[in-house]
């Protein structure tokens, strides 16, 4: 496994229940900020096998990015049973509910 890879991991799997990250924010975590598309493909590949709560990622705008409607009501589900609340525009505030991880 390659050591951005790894890291990535152990920073989506450190993020509280009731708190979000975004796919950027992992990336520039994990060291190399240019690489949010680079996250969600680990995210999608390894979310299952590495039990990683893949649906505390969220993009840029607080929205979560999943289109399809059965993957993204389930992720809304998971993050409202964790507290989270929606605003009018299905976005969740990332001043309230966005993760800082300690460097």
């Amino acid at each position: 496994m390659q050591p951005f890879t790894k890291k990535v991991i152990e920073i989506m799997k450190s993020i509280p229940e009731g708190k979000v990250m975004s796919y950027g924010q992992v990336a520039r975590t994990a060291g190399n900020p240019r690489s949010a598309r680079q996250v969600a493909r680990i995210l999608h590949s390894m979310s299952e096998k590495q039990d990683i709560p893949w649906h505390r990622i969220v993009n840029a705008k607080g929205e979560i990015a999943i289109k399809d409607g059965e993957g993204r009501f389930t992720q809304r589900l998971l993050l409202e049973e964790e507290g989270l609340r929606f605003e009018e525009e299905g976005k969740v505030s990332l001043s309230r509910y966005q993760y800082f991880p300690d460097p």
